[in-house]
């Protein structure tokens, strides 16, 4: 699709120099796309991946694009580009092609269970137990178990304001379970925003009761993650992490391989391999306790 293409679509675009895209995502988004995403302020052309391919970003700024990405112009390219993508979900080339739902062999499903009639794919000997909700574009692999009451590919949270307004966005991406994971009682797992992109859930990982895991989340292998924990948007979490009950990660982090997240720790910044940390907000748990003591 070419940015002269979208004009039609958006009257709020001027043309700056034309560039070809075939999806949208933020500027670090990393797919096997081309991706059209939107620059505000010069801070952030640094952190551009290799698959941004065209932007939406204001007059001031196009000039300091680098000639080989594609511009349009906005006076909100934020609040436009948002609104492009809910314009695009309409476009066969844009999402994903439907396709009936598929349920593998040996697989125990509760008659109570919810589960879309297009888009979804279970594989063999899974478990899906009562009350169970499983949305368009969820893929859950072999061996599963999705005990009552959870929901798979629930529309994530993601709200925009502007003239006195709230934009919803729309989420069109998946959720893919991967193979030997249980989900235990009401959690509740947001598929990702755009086409390309899931929330995944690595194999042999076990989610406890109440858990949230927004939208376009990377769960390792063999995670425990604990009762109660919230685990914002975009965060990518390694293999073999430990979340304590009522643990909060926000958005956009990375948590390396084999830390430990103690109960009711905030965690607001990038974690390292084997960290470990106590806290709201969460530091080094040895620090952390050091402190605690320093104060009795």
């Amino acid at each position: 699709m070419l940015l002269s293409e979208i004009l039609a679509l958006e009257n709020n675009f001027e043309l700056f120099r034309d560039g070809e895209f075939s999806s949208l995502g933020l500027n670090i988004s990393e797919a096997n796309e081309k991706l059209l995403s939107f620059i505000e302020s010069e801070k952030f052309l640094s952190q551009l991946s290799k698959s941004i391919s065209c932007v939406i970003t204001t007059k001031e700024m196009a000039i300091h694009i680098p000639e080989n990405i594609g511009v349009i112009t906005s006076d909100v390219p934020r609040i436009d580009f948002f609104n492009l993508h809910n314009k695009l979900i309409e476009n066969k080339d844009y999402k994903r092609e439907d396709f009936e739902t598929e349920i593998g062999e040996n697989c125990s499903i509760s008659p109570t269970a919810i589960i879309s009639n297009k888009n979804v794919k279970i594989g063999n000997n899974v478990v899906i137990e009562e009350y169970v909700i499983i949305r368009e574009h969820t893929t859950i692999k072999d061996n599963c178990i999705i005990r009552a009451n959870t929901v798979i590919g629930g529309e994530g949270y993601e709200f925009k304001r502007y003239n006195n307004k709230t934009i919803g966005v729309t989420h069109i991406g998946g959720v893919i379970i991967q193979e030997n994971t249980e989900i235990q009682y009401s959690a509740c797992i947001d598929k990702a925003i755009y086409p390309w992109d899931n929330t995944i859930i690595g194999e042999y990982s076990r989610i406890d009761n109440l858990v949230h895991i927004a939208h376009a989340v990377k769960v390792g292998k063999r995670c425990f993650i604990t009762s109660k924990t919230t685990i914002g948007g975009r965060t990518i979490i390694g293999d073999d992490c430990w979340f304590g009950i009522g643990a909060t990660v926000s958005n956009g982090l990375i948590i390396g391989n084999s830390s430990s997240v103690s109960l009711g720790a905030v965690v607001t910044r990038n974690l390292n391999e084997n960290s470990k940390v106590s806290g709201n907000f969460a530091i080094n748990h040895d620090k952390y306790i050091d402190f605690i003591k320093s104060i009795r």
